[in-house]
């Protein structure tokens, strides 16, 4: 079985992290892969590091007449069982598979099923999203449900002066790209009604300037620190007293599993992925989505109450344990791509 992994995506975010983690996962366990990626030379370096061959490619707009041919050419050179593109772009540029390979198209939300229809095999990384695609016209054999996984490794704390943070003082972390799904305006405000905990803010994206002001017409620009696009998410979360996930928008939200990884308390807007996952006080909290005061007063309950801290923990590794390891969820994709690629040519 020879799988080539396509991904068009952005140069942050967390399908584009995913996809790294993945791949590299995959290739551990000893699947004989290849990826093709839009050009980005820290993630290509990445995965070559790991021991994964790795073409880089433009993966541009409809006037790009470099990509199509030099992607047939490195389909025609690999034989793939298997192509796995991931997302809408990514998905466009696959060529027609005239039964020489089986092509899978991954979900990360609730994209247009339509776009996906020259696919054999469509992945959602939750229920529901599986349910969307049977929804858009997908027979159910054809959609699968397979999850994200999170690393377990633990690793040492991220020195908090490193980062201008004071010893003692409560630290809330939040990770994602600096857009407006992701509802980081609404935890900046949220944070002037947490007098001392201090807000690392992990993430890049075209709202930095305009959520650097909101800080400070907020009165809370000594306690947010704006720590750029990093790498180092399990020493960030090892440092954290918490994990807050306010998405206004959000089909899963792999920081939920992240956290869970490394028991950190976590709390989560409602949106369709966390809403789909945690029970509230029980492995996380949930607050109403575009709810600031509802966000700052979990917050506070959280930093004051042990007993809480506890449980959520305890309820998430437990969670965490029966579907969202490596281990599991490579387990899921082997038997799925073995399943798929009888009948192949050779």
């Amino acid at each position: 079985m020879n799988v080539l992994q396509v991904m068009a995506g952005a140069d942050h975010g967390g399908a584009e992290t995913y996809f790294t983690d993945l791949v590299r996962a995959l290739h551990r366990a000893g699947l004989r892969q290849k990826a093709v990626i839009r050009a980005n030379r820290d993630r290509a370096a990445t995965l070559r590091d790991a021991g994964v061959e790795t073409v880089e490619l433009p993966f541009g707009g409809w006037l790009d007449i470099r990509t199509g041919p030099a992607l047939r050419r490195v389909i025609a050179d690999a034989r793939p069982t298997i192509v796995q593109s991931w997302m809408n772009r990514a998905t466009r540029f696959v060529p027609p598979h005239r039964g020489r390979f089986v092509h899978v198209g991954w979900f990360g939300g609730y994209y247009k099923v339509a776009n996906y229809a020259a696919c054999h095999h469509l992945v959602g990384v939750t229920p529901d999203i599986r349910r969307h695609q049977i929804d858009g016209g997908r027979d159910s054999r054809s959609a699968h449900y397979i999850p994200t996984f999170a690393e377990t490794r633990r690793v040492d704390p991220v020195a908090r002066e490193s980062l201008d943070t004071p010893a003692g003082v409560p630290v809330v972390l939040a990770l994602g790209r600096l857009h407006r799904k992701k509802a980081f305006d609404v935890l900046i405000g949220a944070m002037a009604s947490v007098p001392g905990a201090y807000l690392w803010l992990a993430g890049e994206g075209e709202l930095r300037a305009d959520l650097e002001r909101l800080a400070a017409a907020a009165g809370v620009a000594d306690r947010v620190r704006f720590l750029g696009w990093r790498t180092d998410r399990e020493a960030l979360l090892a440092a954290a007293d918490l994990c807050v996930m306010p998405s206004r928008y959000e089909p899963f939200g792999t920081v939920m599993i992240e956290a869970w990884a490394q028991d950190v308390p976590l709390i989560a807007a409602a949106a369709a992925g966390p809403r789909g996952l945690i029970r509230s006080g029980e492995n996380g909290l949930l607050v109403p989505v575009d709810d600031a005061a509802a966000l700052a007063a979990a917050i506070g309950r959280v930093l004051a109450d042990d007993a809480l801290k506890v449980r959520i923990v305890s309820g998430a590794r437990r969670d965490f344990a029966a579907g969202f390891t490596e281990e599991a969820v490579v387990r899921r994709y082997l038997d799925f791509y073995t399943r798929i690629s009888e009948g192949v040519k050779p």
